[in-house]
């Protein structure tokens, strides 16, 4: 399979390979009334929209002194909401951070066996942000991190087709003819896995260097097709997601997207986010 060339990236965005563009779906309509309150949680900073969904279903969320029933209440402002009792400060702008994540930590902000996590390197002068998917504890490399929830869902969904790259170190016979086998995608124990772009980029050995495209991120994906193909990872490094490039950026750094560039991709993934269904009123 011949190697595609890079199209050219966003102007103002890091450089690196961009995901080719899918058919646009037709644009959201931006909301001008009640939304839904993990929504607006979310977009606070308090946690994603799913542990939102929880801490409301826990009863430590709730609406002008009543603990919230409904999982996913209308309201338009959080004006009365509270949080472990704790009114909600309205949300900041959105910001969003690249990190390069060490070997040997978690990707979580509490870990029951006490070990080390990227919140753990975080400067303590930040807003309390969200990780935008997730690498597992051997895995290192590029994460985003972001202070507003609804930005992390948009980053997260398969449906914007944002492409994850990672160079990954592999023992094994590798050879362009094998990983051309996950070009239109494949299944595996039950699992689907949608088209997966692999190029061999250097052999010494049995082991081999391979760069890995996917758009769907799926829990420990790069791992479990590199095993289907008989090839066992021994170092995986994200170094894209989207436009958004690993770089030179040290290890257990991270520094901050400007804005513009940051305006401009959510323009530009704008056509590609589904309408949110509408949830019942409290």
């Amino acid at each position: 399979m011949p190697r595609p060339p890079a199209p050219t990236p966003a102007p103002g965005a890091p450089q690196g390979r961009r995901a080719p563009r899918r058919p646009p779906r037709p644009p959201a309509p931006e909301p001008t009334g009640p939304q839904r309150l993990p929504k607006l949680l979310a977009r606070a900073g308090v946690a994603s929209r799913r542990d939102v969904e929880r801490m409301i279903a826990d009863g430590r969320v709730a609406l002008r002194g009543e603990v919230l029933s409904l999982p996913a209440p209308l309201v338009t402002s959080l004006d009365g909401v509270t949080v472990d009792g704790q009114a909600v400060a309205r949300p900041e702008a959105a910001r969003l951070f690249r990190m390069h994540k060490p070997p040997g930590v978690l990707t979580s902000n509490f870990d029951p066996r006490g070990r080390q996590t990227v919140y753990d390197i975080l400067p303590k002068d930040l807003p309390r942000l969200l990780a935008v998917g997730r690498l597992d504890m051997t895995s290192e490399g590029l994460i985003l991190m972001t202070n507003d929830g609804g930005l992390k869902r948009v980053l997260e969904l398969p449906s914007t087709g944002l492409e994850r790259n990672y160079r990954v170190r592999a023992y094994g016979a590798a050879t362009q003819q094998l990983l051309d086998r996950v070009a239109e995608g494949v299944e595996i124990e039950g699992a689907r896995y949608g088209p997966i772009r692999a190029f061999l980029e250097s052999k010494r050995g049995d082991n081999a260097w391979i760069e890995v495209m996917i758009t769907e991120g799926k829990n420990r994906e790069v791992r479990r097709v590199m095993e289907w193909l008989g090839l066992k990872v021994n170092r995986l490094i994200r170094v894209g997601y989207g436009p958004f490039v690993l770089g030179d950026l040290p290890v257990g750094r991270l520094d901050e997207v400007d804005p513009s560039v940051l305006a401009e991709m959510r323009r530009n993934l704008a056509p590609r986010i589904p309408a949110p269904a509408t949830p019942p009123t409290a």
